[in-house]
């Protein structure tokens, strides 16, 4: 084949390639444009849903009227005695670091049970013990140890994150190809490294599924340690408008934290296409 030829082969294969982008890219758009338009739709019915009588303004607050307080909480502390800044760094702190501590300990002591037999038979009947344990039920006994800091409410996010994290890292690496042990095992290879090589790295998908879970089940726990167990934060501020009669107040913080969760799930899908990248 001359080379005028695997040139011009060449330069078709590179504008297919680009097509196919083209048109991921225009795909990706569209999808988005469909999600920004169904929000506003949501809105746009909410607010003339109000408007209209056919929900009483007493009890459901405009859209407007909360994009409103979202601006004005940024610099006056009532009723709660915090601005929005201050409650959202609180949750935050609080929500982070039972979060990754979670992380940090629930997913190497999933895979750790799930590889290896004889570790499984020691931590199952305490971790299954442990499992069906409410998170908020630890909150009566969580104030008597640690009070109503930092610590306390981060042992409470730990714990609701801590169950997934094992739970689906346990799952995912039991379910590595038992063909990729086998040739692991016939190319030398022992156990620790099967499972540092293969097992690991098998087990991500399921993984990243459960820090998924986690981090729902992190910010859920959080409102509601909140709730009981603080003085400020965004489950805190809640709990004020409920006290007061201020359902705006009460939706800016649902709404805020929606927002943030949001943010978070698309910051750890970011995350997962990079650990993730080699199975694309």
């Amino acid at each position: 084949m001359s080379d005028a030829a695997n040139e011009a082969r060449r330069m078709s294969d590179e504008e297919r390639i680009a097509k196919v982008q083209t048109e991921k890219r225009r795909e990706r758009y569209q999808l988005a444009m469909l999600s920004v338009i169904g929000i506003l739709v949501f809105l746009f019915a909410w607010q003339a849903a109000v408007m209209a009588g056919l929900l009483p303004s007493r009890y459901v607050p405009m859209p407007t009227e909360v994009v409103k307080l979202f601006f004005v909480k940024w610099v006056d502390p009532n009723p709660d005695g915090a601005v929005l800044g201050i409650n959202i760094l609180a949750s935050l702190q609080v929500a982070l670091s039972g979060f990754f501590l979670a992380i940090i300990i629930g997913i190497p002591l999933g895979l750790l049970m799930g590889w290896f037999k004889g570790f499984d038979s020691f931590m199952r009947p305490i971790f299954e013990i442990l499992r069906p344990i409410p998170p908020v039920s630890w909150i009566p006994i969580t104030i008597i140890w640690m009070g109503l800091g930092l610590k306390a409410k981060a042992f409470i996010v730990f714990f609701s994150a801590f169950v997934p994290c094992v739970i689906n890292s346990y799952t995912g690496i039991r379910q590595t190809s038992q063909t990729l042990i086998n040739v692991g095992k016939i190319c030398g290879a022992s156990n620790v490294t099967i499972f540092l090589k293969i097992g690991i790295p098998s087990a991500m998908t399921m993984t990243f599924a459960g820090v998924r879970v986690a981090l729902g089940n992190a910010w859920a726990t959080l409102v509601a340690a909140e709730m009981l167990a603080a003085n400020v934060g965004l489950g805190y501020m809640i709990q004020q408008g409920r006290s007061f009669a201020r359902p705006d107040i009460i939706i800016l913080g649902i709404v805020v934290i929606g927002v943030l969760g949001v943010i978070f799930t698309w910051l750890l899908g970011l995350v997962e296409g990079k650990v993730l990248g080699w199975k694309k």
